[in-house]
C-alpha cells in the first residue's frame, strides 16, 4: 500500500531527531518567579531544586520545577512544566504554570482556566490526599480526600499536570523533607481505655523524664564568655537545673491518669475545636521554668522546640490552665505546668521517636548583654496501643481516578458500542435492509455528535497518535493515554474496527465531526442545493492529499514540535466539537467552511484532508475480511453501487477500496434490494444466468 510505505519511510527516516526534554530553567529565571519577601537560595541538587529563603535569609522551604523530575508527557507529547514552592512543613505556597503545549489550552480554551486550576494548591499540604474531580456519594464528601476542581473539556490535561506535581513534590519530600508525612498520621484512639496511675506512666515510659544538674549545664557553657554568669550553678552543682516531665495527653487513658476533672473538661473542649492537634504536657520542677518572662500565651514557646526525623515540628501554647490529680507527687503539682500543641496533619507521629529541645539561656554583660544558649534534649515516643491509624488513603492510579469520575459516561458509551458493533457484525444486511435505515443511521449519528462529541468530549484527534510517536521515540511514558478513558474506549473500538471493517467503523459511525458533515450533506439535499461531482480522476488524486497532510504533521512533530499545536488545527475538531464554536473567528470560519462545503460535496474534509482519516486508512490494513457482499455481476455489467457510492470507494470493476469506505452501507442496501439490484431484478425476470454470491459479510478472507 503506497500511503503506508510513505508514512513508515518518513517515520523511520526522521523520528530519531526528536529533541529531548528540556533541562531545568536557569537560576536567574527561577529567582524572578519567587515572590518577595521570599528569595531563591542555593541549589540543592542537579534536578533544579533550590532553597527558599525568608526575608531574614533563613531557609523557609524549597523551590523546584516538575519537568526535570516528573516529565510526564501531555497530549502534545511534551511535558507540562510547573514551578512548585513548598514551605518546610510541606504546604504549597505557590504552584505556577511555566510551560506547556496542551492543544486544548494553547488555542482552545485559552490559558486562563489552566492558571486558575493551579491556584487551588495554595495552603494544602502534601500530607493531604489531593485528587482532581468531585466527591461522589455522601461517603466521599468528607474524610481525608481533598478535591481540586478540574477544567471542563480539559480534565485529562489537568490530571496529567496534577500527577506531575505530586510525583515531583514527593521526590523532594523523600529527599529533603523526611519528616513530612505523605499519608494519614497516627491519632489517639478515643475508644481505647486503660486504667493507669502515675506510677504506671513512669514505669512504662509513657511519662518521659529529663533531669539536668547545674554541673551538667555548667560543663556545656565551659570555655565560653557565659561560664561564670550563673552563680547558683557554681555554688550548688549537684542541684537540678532542669527537672522536666513530658506526657502526651492525646490518649484519653493517659490524660485521665494525670489531669484533674476541670482540666479534662477543658481538654475535651480543646479536642472538639482542634481535633488534629496533639496536646503535650510539660512539668518542670527545678529552676529553669520552661519559658522566659517575655513569653506570651497562645504563641510558640521561646525556649522550647521539637523535631522529628531531623526536621522541626511547630509547637504552640494550647492556652489551657493545668490542674493535676491529687494522686501525683506534690513536687509535680507545685511545679510549672504547660500544655503545648502540635498539628499531626503536618506529619508529626507521636508513636515514633521525637525530640524535645529545651534551651538553657544565659546573658553576659550589663548594658548590652550578650545572650548564649545550650540545648538540653529529651527523646520520647508514646506506645502504639494508645493510637489508631486510619487506613491509609490509597491513591487510585490516574486511570482508576479518571474512570471513577466518568463511570456514568463510560457505562453509557460501552453499552452503545456493545449494541452497535454486534449489529454491524452479525446483522449488517438486516440493518441496511430496514425501510427506516436512513432515520436509524441519522439517529445513531445524532447520538455520536451530541453524546460522544459535545457531551463526552470523545472526538478522537491526530494529536493522540502524534503524542504517542513522541513518547515512543523519546522512550517516554504512554500513561497520558490513561487520563481520558472515554476517548481510550473509542480508540479501542476503532482498533477492533480495523480488524473487522477497516477504517469504516470509526469514520462512518463514531466520528462526531464526520456525523456533523453528514447532517450538513442531508441539509444540502433537503434544500436542493446543486451537488459538486468530482471527476473520478481528480477524486483519486485528491484522496492522496490526506496522506500528504499526515506526513507533514509527522514531520512537524519530529522537526518542530513547538509548532505542532498550530499545525494540528488542520483538523477543525477542536473548534466544532471540543469548544462548540466558541473560539476566535478564524477558527470558526475554517470549521464552518468544511461544513458548508459538505452541503455540496459529500464529506469533503473526511475524504480529502483529514489526517486522522489517513491514519485510520493505514490502520485498516489490519482488516481480515471482505465484509461487503459482491456478485460476479457487480461492476460488469452492473454499476449501480459505484454510481450511488458517495465516497467513490467502488471501482468500475466492482472492487471495494476499503481504505476509502466509510461503512455507510448504501451498497449493502442495494445488494439485498430485489427492486434495485440489477442482477436480482434480472433474475426475477427470468434471466438465464442466476446470480452467484461470492462473498458474505461474515466470511473471513485474507486480502
Amino acid at each position: 500500500m503506497k500511503p503506508l510505505r510513505l508514512i513508515i519511510a518518513l517515520w523511520v527516516c526522521i523520528c530519531g531527531s526528536l529533541p529531548l526534554s528540556a533541562g531545568p530553567l536557569p537560576r536567574e529565571a527561577i529567582a524572578d518567579l519567587v515572590a518577595p519577601p521570599m528569595s531563591l537560595g542555593a541549589a540543592l541538587n542537579a534536578h533544579g531544586v533550590y532553597q527558599l529563603l525568608n526575608s531574614g535569609g533563613a531557609e523557609a522551604g524549597y523551590v523546584f520545577e516538575t519537568e526535570p523530575m516528573a516529565p510526564l508527557p501531555g497530549f502534545s507529547g511534551a511535558p507540562i512544566n510547573m514551578l512548585v514552592v513548598l514551605d518546610l512543613e510541606g504546604r504549597f505556597l505557590e504552584v505556577k504554570l511555566l510551560h506547556h503545549n496542551e492543544p486544548i489550552f494553547v488555542s482552545g480554551l485559552g490559558e486562563a482556566p489552566f492558571h486558575k486550576f493551579f491556584e487551588q494548591y495554595r495552603g494544602h499540604s502534601i500530607s493531604e490526599t489531593l485528587v482532581v474531580g468531585t466527591p461522589y456519594g455522601v461517603g466521599d464528601s468528607g474524610g481525608q480526600l481533598v478535591y481540586l476542581d478540574g477544567v471542563t473539556k480539559a480534565t485529562a490535561s489537568v490530571r496529567i499536570a496534577h500527577e506531575s506535581i505530586l510525583a515531583a513534590t514527593l521526590q523532594v519530600a523523600r529527599e529533603k523533607m523526611q519528616g513530612i508525612a505523605s499519608g494519614p498520621p497516627a491519632a489517639p484512639d478515643m475508644e481505647y481505655s486503660e486504667d493507669l496511675s502515675w506510677s504506671d506512666l513512669v514505669a512504662q515510659g509513657i511519662a518521659a523524664h529529663l533531669r539536668v544538674s547545674n554541673a551538667q549545664v555548667q560543663d556545656q557553657f565551659s570555655g565560653t564568655i557565659w561560664q561564670n554568669d550563673d552563680a547558683e550553678a557554681v555554688q550548688d552543682p549537684d542541684a537540678a537545673y532542669l527537672d522536666l516531665w513530658v506526657v502526651d495527653l492525646g490518649p484519653p487513658s493517659v490524660a485521665r491518669a494525670v489531669l484533674d476533672d476541670s482540666t479534662l473538661e477543658s481538654l475535651s473542649r480543646f479536642r472538639e475545636i482542634a481535633g488534629s492537634d496533639e496536646p503535650l504536657l510539660l512539668i518542670e520542677t527545678a529552676r529553669h521554668g520552661l519559658v522566659s518572662d517575655a513569653f506570651v500565651r497562645n504563641t510558640s514557646p521561646d525556649w522550647i522546640g521539637l523535631h522529628q526525623d531531623g526536621l522541626p515540628v511547630a509547637l504552640r501554647d494550647a492556652d489551657l490552665l493545668v490542674g493535676l490529680r491529687d494522686t501525683l507527687p506534690p513536687t509535680l503539682r507545685d511545679g510549672v505546668q504547660m500544655i503545648l500543641r502540635t498539628d499531626r496533619r503536618l506529619g508529626f507521629d507521636p508513636t515514633r521517636d521525637w525530640t524535645l529541645d529545651v534551651q538553657a539561656v544565659r546573658t553576659h554583660g550589663m548594658f548590652q548583654p550578650e545572650t548564649g544558649a545550650v540545648t538540653l534534649s529529651l527523646t520520647h515516643a508514646t506506645p502504639e496501643r494508645f493510637f489508631s491509624r486510619a487506613d491509609a488513603v490509597v491513591r487510585r492510579t490516574p486511570f482508576e481516578e479518571a474512570v471513577r469520575n466518568r463511570q456514568g459516561d463510560l457505562i453509557l458509551l460501552a453499552a452503545g458500542l456493545a449494541v452497535l458493533l454486534p449489529v454491524l457484525f452479525l446483522a449488517q444486511s438486516r440493518l441496511a435492509g430496514m425501510r427506516a435505515f436512513t432515520p436509524v443511521r441519522l439517529g445513531i449519528l445524532a447520538a455520536v455528535l451530541g453524546y460522544v462529541g459535545w457531551w463526552g468530549q470523545g472526538q478522537l484527534s491526530i494529536v493522540t497518535p502524534l503524542a504517542s510517536l513522541q513518547a515512543a521515540v523519546r522512550g517516554g511514558s504512554f500513561s497520558f493515554l490513561l487520563f481520558d478513558p472515554f476517548s481510550l474506549l473509542l480508540w479501542g473500538a476503532a482498533i477492533v474496527g480495523f480488524v473487522l471493517w477497516g477504517r469504516g467503523l470509526f469514520c462512518g459511525w463514531l466520528c462526531p465531526f464526520g456525523a456533523m458533515q453528514e447532517f450538513a450533506h442531508h441539509l444540502g439535499r433537503l434544500l436542493r442545493i446543486p451537488q459538486i461531482e468530482v471527476p473520478a480522476r481528480w477524486d483519486a488524486r485528491l484522496k492522496w492529499l490526506k496522506y500528504v497532510v499526515l506526513a507533514g504533521l509527522v514531520a512537524v512533530t519530529v522537526l518542530a514540535p513547538a509548532a505542532l499545536d498550530k499545525a494540528v488545527e488542520v483538523e477543525p475538531f477542536k473548534t466544532a466539537i471540543t469548544t462548540i464554536f466558541v473560539r476566535e473567528w478564524y477558527y470558526v470560519a475554517y470549521a464552518l467552511f468544511w461544513l458548508l462545503l459538505a452541503m455540496v460535496l459529500f464529506k469533503g474534509f473526511c475524504r480529502y484532508v483529514c489526517p486522522l482519516g489517513a491514519l485510520m486508512a493505514i490502520g485498516g490494513a489490519l482488516r481480515l475480511r471482505r465484509w461487503i457482499p459482491r456478485r460476479p455481476d457487480c461492476g460488469s455489467p452492473c454499476q449501480l453501487c459505484r454510481v450511488e457510492c458517495g465516497y467513490g470507494a467502488i471501482s468500475r470493476t466492482g472492487e471495494i477500496a476499503y481504505s476509502e469506505c466509510f461503512q455507510c452501507l448504501d451498497c449493502v442496501t442495494i445488494h439485498d434490494d430485489t427492486e434495485r439490484c440489477v442482477p436480482l431484478v434480472l433474475q426475477a425476470r427470468g434471466a438465464k444466468r442466476p446470480p452467484r454470491i461470492t462473498g458474505h459479510p461474515n466470511t473471513v478472507i485474507a486480502q
